[in-house]
């Protein structure tokens, strides 16, 4: 009888559909020894799985291509034409608005047109009316624009008849209403100051006197209030140069350079370092050179 030492070592594990080879005691080479994830189908799965996700991919996109991936396009034939955006919202005629109707039962002829944009109204003012609507807006106990918010321009140079445009951004505090107010300018002609309304007003048309050239009649003190008061021409108008110019006040205020000092201001400028070169830069750079104090203390 068999001693049970003489057995053979128990045969690995059968795995269906998986033949593996072995030795003359029934134990198979490590080498031969199949992936768990192979064995147990795994990767087969794993493969089907992208496969599906392919036709999904695909079905999708015939579905958008609709006929067209179907059908093969014909020579020489028009482009489909592509979908226009949705148009964003367009001012509105507001002729009939409760506000419009008490300023042209007031000041008749005041109101030349009315339009609404995204709940805001905007009404266009005969130039010789804008004190009168003004007041009118800020003493009304159903209006009470009593805040003017910005008084600016808009140039627009190719406008044969009025290319200035003075803009008034009036604003009631209790009610949390604002409403704007447009007064169309010729080249040349100037319009009423409203600082009598709202002194506030008095810098803002300083500004736009100095950067649109429009001459606000009334005013307490009209002066440029950016530029020195010799500057020629009105940066904010679209005809302007943007590029570097020398113009006549940088001829006359600006010092004689020695032929190094120039040099030196053009390779500034062309490194766009233009603001090395004005006169209070150097003032500045000579008294820190110099070891003086800026600001002396207090003894």
């Amino acid at each position: 009888m068999a001693d049970d030492n003489d057995k053979p070592e128990d045969a690995a594990p059968k795995v269906p559909g998986v033949v593996v080879p072995a030795d003359a005691t029934g134990t198979p080479p490590v080498s031969s020894i199949p992936d768990a994830g192979e064995a147990a189908g795994a990767d087969a799965e794993k493969a089907a799985m992208v496969e599906q996700a392919k036709s999904r991919v695909a079905a999708v996109k015939d579905s958008l291509a609709g006929k067209s991936a179907t059908t093969p396009p014909v020579p020489g034939a028009p482009k489909a034409p592509v979908k226009k955006k949705e148009e964003g919202p367009k001012p509105s005629d507001a002729s009939a608005h409760l506000l419009v109707k008490k300023l042209q039962t007031a000041l008749a002829g005041a109101v030349l047109s009315a339009t609404e944009f995204i709940g805001q109204l905007a009404m266009r003012i005969e130039p010789a009316s804008i004190v009168a609507v003004c007041k009118f807006l800020r003493d009304d106990p159903e209006a009470k624009f009593n805040y003017l918010s910005d008084l600016t321009c808009v140039h627009y140079p190719l406008g044969p008849n009025e290319p200035l445009e003075i803009v008034y951004n009036l604003y009631a505090i209790t009610r949390n209403e604002r409403v704007r107010l447009k007064v169309g300018l010729a080249e040349g002609a100037s319009v009423d100051s409203v600082t009598d309304v709202w002194p506030s007003a008095n810098w803002m048309e300083r500004e736009v006197f100095d950067l649109f050239g429009v001459n606000f009649k009334n005013h307490p003190d009209l002066r440029r209030i950016l530029l020195p008061p010799d500057w020629e021409g009105h940066p904010m108008r679209k005809d302007y140069p943007l590029e570097f110019i020398e113009n006549a006040w940088t001829a006359r205020h600006l010092p004689v350079m020695t032929e190094v000092q120039r040099e030196q201001l053009d390779q500034r400028r062309a490194y766009g370092l233009e603001i090395l070169s004005v006169p209070q830069e150097r003032m500045m750079r000579e008294i820190l050179q110099s070891g003086k104090e800026v600001m002396p203390k207090d003894k």
